[in-house]
């Protein structure tokens, strides 16, 4: 799954417009590389994502296309 629609899915981000800018302007990065929008998003890759000064870092513990917003947090681990 493309990282911009993982990050959407997993409610990380809310609109996918909006993680593939994030992407675009090198705020996403997965395991300490910036990457673009198309990237593939695996189980176990670290996606570290920096808004303003700060920096959130998840694991990705699964990846599904479609998912109830209470069950997101599922798809991901906070480090």
């Amino acid at each position: 799954m493309r990282i911009d629609k993982y990050l959407k899915v997993s409610r990380l981000i809310k609109r996918r417009s909006v993680a593939n800018e994030a992407c675009d302007s090198g705020r996403i990065a997965v395991n300490g590389r910036a990457v673009k929008a198309s990237y593939d998003v695996k189980v176990g890759d670290v996606i570290e994502i920096t808004l303003g000064d700060r920096v959130n870092r998840y694991e990705v513990t699964d990846i599904l296309e479609h998912v109830l917003k209470g069950d997101a947090q599922n798809l991901y681990k906070p480090l």
